[in-house]
């Protein structure tokens, strides 16, 4: 219990493997649609406030019809990253998040 008479919460066993915080890439692949830059870019903004855009990798597919991006992140919990992996699996412009 904590000084709050609360239990500290529960860890998961994953966390210490990646002893947070720690640098933590984000590979995310959508269709190349103009969007998809800026949505990914305020999506991670919003669970890692301090991530640059300016830092994040695009590339097109052979074909060009799809952009990996990868976000390099300074992940900070676990509860982070699951909150940022549900939102970007959610959104309509992205087809996968590695």
């Amino acid at each position: 219990m904590n000084g709050a008479g609360e239990a500290p919460p529960a860890s998961h066993p994953a966390d210490d493997l990646f002893g947070f915080p720690c640098a933590f890439p984000l590979k995310i692949i959508g269709r190349a649609d103009p969007d998809l830059t800026a949505a990914v870019l305020a999506v991670v903004q919003r669970h890692a406030p301090d991530f640059s855009g300016a830092s994040m990798q695009v590339r097109a597919s052979r074909a060009g019809s799809y952009l990996s991006l990868t976000c390099t992140i300074n992940a900070v919990s676990r509860q982070q990253l699951d909150a940022l992996y549900r939102e970007l699996c959610t959104h309509a412009l992205v087809r996968m998040v590695l």
